[in-house]
């Protein structure tokens, strides 16, 4: 019996688990209760809607023990990378560095790729909730698009090792035709998409954005934008993001 998790699964066989679809499927709003980031998707940042629609990657445990252990291996795990990233380090190099069992880090996730989709999911979760947290629903509101995107990346910037994971994530991403991070970022970079083309449509409409732009590429353009300066300021940490990323700001104004 293991004391990482509820005694009806064996965290050295994840293959036991009672769960018969991939452990990387996108959940569906009914495996998990609503949360604060869920009702401000959209307003909290840019990664909000696609973080709660991308869900249930890896097992969660079926008892709140299982639950809260897997919260505490990715609180660990986002520590771990915080500095330098995922740096190639095997799934049980990872476990050591956590201070896990590599049997207890498969019983939640299946493989380094699958673990690694939600350390970086997790991270951005709990950088959306301790903003909303801080400046509370309302104080996002008159964001325009456009910050929404800057403030997510400066706050990318606070943790270098995480925008490494998101980078080399993305590329494994075109790498495959379907697994964990294949599924994450198509549904996250649609969500995104989609919900600063709707900032965008809020901003025209309140006349703070010109009306001769489509709010569909726009924001396709931006997203575009802040990942590519991203890349770059890992190369050269003297690029200007933020100044650069207000640069739309300009452009935009009616």
């Amino acid at each position: 019996m293991s004391t990482d998790d509820e005694p009806a699964e064996d965290p050295a066989n994840p293959a036991a688990s009672s769960e018969s679809s991939p452990a990387w499927g996108p959940a569906t709003s009914a495996d998990r209760p609503a949360t604060p980031a869920d009702d401000a998707a959209g307003r909290a940042g840019p990664s909000a809607d696609g973080a709660a629609r991308a869900r249930g990657i890896g097992r969660q445990g079926s008892y709140s023990k299982g639950i809260a252990r897997r919260r505490e291996i990715l609180d660990r795990a986002i520590e771990v990378f915080r500095d330098r990233g995922a740096d190639g380090t095997s799934l049980r190099r990872i476990a050591e560095a956590i201070g896990v069992s590599h049997g207890a880090l498969l019983h939640y996730f299946s493989s380094r790729e699958e673990l690694l989709v939600a350390v970086y999911e997790h991270a951005e979760r709990r950088r959306d909730l301790d903003r909303l947290e801080r400046e509370g629903p309302s104080a996002l509101d008159d964001e325009l698009a456009v910050d929404v995107m800057a403030n997510a990346a400066l706050a990318n910037l606070e943790v270098p090792g995480l925008v490494q994971l998101y980078s080399t994530l993305v590329a494994t991403s075109l790498e495959s035709e379907r697994g964990p991070a294949k599924e994450f970022f198509t549904a996250r970079f649609e969500n995104v998409r989609r919900g600063l083309a709707t900032r965008l449509r809020e901003d025209q409409a309140a006349g703070r954005v010109r009306a001769d732009v489509d709010p569909d590429q726009m924001a396709a353009l931006i997203v575009a934008a802040s990942d590519g300066l991203q890349i770059q300021w890992l190369l050269e940490p003297s690029i200007q993001l933020q100044q650069t990323l207000e640069l739309f700001a300009v452009l935009l104004e009616p």
